[in-house]
């Protein structure tokens, strides 16, 4: 194995200021590291190497396959993971014991069933496991390893769960069943029905009807013996034991958006919502295709299209099979008029006058697309219940416990914003021994941990301008595990806060990005670690501060270490718009500062809320690798994580709320300044591009500032925010019906006439997330413009994110192309 050699002296003299905890309106005056920061990572590199498109575009296999999935076996001896099969897109499941050494062995098909899940329960005294393999259900001992299969069927079983009387309980579809581990028998505990509830039968009301009754005693006979089955069949439910429940019907046309069962399986609270009707406006045509037809693809709505329906909560005693909806009422700010100086300033472009009322506002579940977690929260005493609730405005997020008893909702904490309420950073769940909760609320301007009693005020675990992510409690709640960046933005390591005394412990010192497992008996750390200069790799620690870090895998290729790879230094680049620094990665090429002014182009990550200027390996490999051949042939590049991005707190988040394509074109504007006085770079040889919100920064900068960038390139870019969808485009404009100027004034199709520049459009044609028709209307517009200052590329068999290497090749020729004619 060749030696890697980690340099991290840099953050000697690069940690942030942790002087108490901040509100968000102060963020921009925060004593952020300015010194350049880098984490090189120096392998066997041959300096004569000299990269090729050919080669950055390639099938990524030759990187060498990187693990991917992880998650410790049920007996924390060994790491599973899979590692895409070379040559194909099917993935191999490879197992890594860590008493041994190399990168494990493919796990055979045979005993997949063998290796848990990365989601596993437990039961009260932690002595069995329970996970699902292939919809089936699996039950292990931990004292003997003893493996047991509970179900072998076609009916996909999931969310297996051990009730407080032993028992283990798992969903099909809605419906929940108890299996009894020591007698094997199963029974239904309830089943949940989107159906009306069945009636007695009635006599058919009508003149013909009731006269058909009278006359003819067959018909009125077969009446009674109907009416006389359903009362039987009632009396057998209510007076034999060993017939099952009878359903819950929660009506016709309703949609079940979560639901969760008491561990003692005495309540079930349920949420549900008003079916919505499927998306028929918009197809996506697919011209390439198996048969030679064009298929009419059915894809997501838009924004301008989607009124969210308000869900109802029900708490549902399966004692007697009552429903108590819980009202929303109690929760702070249920009734606000939280829209009024939005309402307003559109009522005053249409010359009208808005009057702000209290409304009641749409409320259900924190069921976000980004959250995978349940919103609902069972202590695993049985006794408590915490719901986290989000307004479908997206200015609320709310923690409610539910008084059993009273049946109704008991508000534990609000977070508000203005902007929107983050749909990261929303992990929330109870103590194991005590009735208190924990969660992460950004109302500080940073996500950070707090614990709360159910009667009593919240304690701050963590401050700081850093933020805190993926908090792992253990099951004696001594500590709570987390990542976090707290010695700089771009700097992620692994931490634990200590309950009883509420000191935080750093537990890596790795200098990248490290995000953590802890294993299922809590002694150890599976690591997942990268710098920008290498991919991720496995790793392993003990629980403990101060622990050694040791490898568990080698999969990047001796290719890819042979490349003499420039590592980016991160700086802070001044802004002209506030205190805070704007971080971004640059690579220099040799002797930058020698010679004539270098050309200079300016990399915009998309994703909206990502973070690309840290110390991590990046997604954008490919990008990575064109920034390192672009570096050997002279240019300065530049990687900005512009306002919006993540890692830098509340503030920095919301700056585009109502106004996107503002604050981020202010930052490349600075970027650009940054790069002219201290790079040695000629202001008039800049170019820029991205992909996705990164080409909608494309447009909006040739479009709104078109001297700022001599050439630009917008991959699969939004042109118009209307036609994008409501889960994230809601949250930062609003919606169209209500917010049209935050629309018009974000949307580069409004601003095409600021065009001076050239431009090139590349579009994948079947991207089911920004739409071909983005780029079809914003073109037509240029047409109508008379604009010849743009030309398009379009990709047929393309996916918003690109599959084939042909496509990604001829995409990157083009770039670069459009860069060596203009710059």
């Amino acid at each position: 194995m060749p030696q890697i050699r980690y340099s991290v002296l840099a953050f000697a003299v690069c940690t942030l200021s942790l002087a108490g905890p901040l509100q968000a309106k102060n963020t921009e005056s925060l004593n952020y590291p300015t010194e350049a920061v880098s984490v090189p990572v120096v392998y066997n590199a041959d300096p004569t190497v000299e990269l090729s498109l050919e080669q950055i575009m390639a099938d990524p296999d030759w990187l060498g396959r990187q693990p991917e999935d992880a998650h410790w076996s049920l007996d924390s001896q060994q790491v599973y993971f899979e590692r895409k099969r070379e040559g194909s897109e099917l993935r191999d499941w490879y197992s890594r014991p860590l008493a041994a050494a190399g990168n494990g062995s493919v796990v055979p098909l045979s005993q997949l069933h063998q290796i848990g899940a990365a989601q596993i329960s437990y039961n009260a005294d932690r002595s069995m496991q329970a996970y699902v393999f292939e919809g089936d259900v699996f039950v292990r001992r931990v004292t003997d390893g003893e493996l047991i299969q509970l179900t072998r069927d076609n009916a996909a079983q999931s969310a297996p769960e051990f009730l407080l009387d032993g028992r283990l309980v798992y969903r099909e579809g809605w419906s929940w069943y108890a299996h009894d581990l020591a007698t094997g028998q199963r029974i239904e505990l309830v089943s949940l029905k989107t159906e009306d509830k069945p009636k007695a039968p009635a006599t058919p009301s009508g003149y013909l009807a009731q006269e058909q009754h009278k006359l003819i005693e067959f018909v009125a006979l077969q009446q009674q013996h109907a009416e006389q089955r359903f009362d039987a069949k009632k009396q057998l439910q209510q007076q034999n034991d060993s017939i099952a429940a009878p359903a819950i019907y929660l009506g016709k046309g309703q949609q079940i958006v979560g639901a969760s069962l008491s561990p003692k399986a005495d309540y079930l609270v349920v949420s549900v919502r008003k079916a919505g009707k499927a998306n028929e406006k918009d197809i996506m045509p697919n011209y390439i295709t198996g048969n030679g037809d064009i298929a009419a693809q059915k894809v997501r709505a838009r924004v301008n299209d989607v009124n969210p329906e308000p869900q109802r909560v029900l708490l549902v005693s399966l004692q007697d099979g009552s429903s108590t909806e819980l009202s929303y009422s109690s929760l702070p700010g249920y009734n606000e008029d939280v829209l009024a100086e939005v309402k307003a300033e559109n009522a005053k472009a249409r010359g009208e006058k808005y009057k702000s009322e209290k409304v009641i506002r749409a409320i259900g579940l924190m069921n976000d697309w980004y959250w995978s977690q349940s919103a609902i929260r069972w202590h695993r005493n049985g006794e408590q219940v915490a719901l986290m609730l989000k307004a479908l405005d997206n200015k609320d997020r709310w923690i409610a416990t539910v008084d059993l008893k009273q049946k109704k909702l008991i508000p534990q904490h609000r977070l508000h914003d203005d902007a929107w309420v983050n749909y990261a950073f929303n992990d929330f769940g109870w103590l194991n021994n005590s009735e208190s909760l924990y969660y992460l609320s950004e109302e500080s301007g940073y996500s950070h941990l707090y614990v709360k009693p159910l009667k009593g005020k919240a304690k701050k675990l963590t401050e700081g301008s850093f933020e805190v992510a993926g908090p792992v409690l253990t099951h004696d709640d001594a500590y709570i595990y987390f990542q976090a960046n707290v010695k700089h933005p771009g700097n992620y390591e692994v931490y634990r806060t200590v309950l009883e005394t509420g000191k935080t412990e750093q537990l890596t010192k790795l200098g990248g990005n490290t995000s953590f497992t802890l294993s299922p008996d809590e002694s150890k750390l599976l690591l997942n670690f990268s710098t920008n200069l290498k991919p991720n790799e496995l790793y392993v620690a003990d629980a403990v501060v101060g622990a050694e870090v040791k490898p568990l895998t080698d999969t990047i290729s001796a290719e890819f270490k042979q490349l003499p790879l420039v590592a980016p230094q991160i700086v802070a680049v001044p802004s002209s718009h506030g205190k805070q620094p704007v971080f971004a990665k640059v690579y220099y090429p040799k002797d930058y500062q020698q010679g004539e002014k270098r050309r200079a182009v300016i990399f915009n990550h998309g994703a909206g809320y990502l973070q690309n200027s840290d110390l991590g390996w990046s997604g954008y490999f490919r990008e990575f690798l064109f920034h390192n051949l672009l570096t050997q042939q002279g240019y300065v590049v530049m990687d900005m994580d512009y306002r919006a991005s993540k890692g830098y707190g509340r503030d920095w988040r919301t700056a585009i709320y109502r106004r996107m394509g503002t604050p981020e074109i202010e930052d490349l504007a600075d970027g650009v300044n940054w790069l002219v006085d201290n790079a040695n770079v000629d202001r008039n040889r800049i170019g820029t591009y991205g992909g996705s919100y990164g080409g909608f920064m494309t447009f909006m900068a040739l479009f709104t500032q078109p001297d700022l960038f001599q050439a630009g390139a917008a991959l699969r870019p939004v042109s118009d925010w209307a036609y994008y969808n409501h889960a994230y485009t809601s949250n930062i404009l609003n919606s169209p019906a209500i917010d049209p100027i935050a629309y018009q004034r974000s949307s580069p199709i409004y601003f095409t006439q600021g065009l001076k520049k050239p431009l090139l459009i590349n579009a994948p044609m079947v991207d089911d997330n920004v739409f071909f028709q983005d780029v079809v209307r914003l073109v037509q517009r240029l047409i109508e413009q008379e604009n010849n200052n743009f030309e398009t590329a379009i990709y047929p068999v393309e996916p918003h994110g690109f599959r084939q290497p042909s496509s990604w090749l001829d995409e990157y020729r083009r770039i670069y192309k459009l860069f060596e004619q203009n710059l």
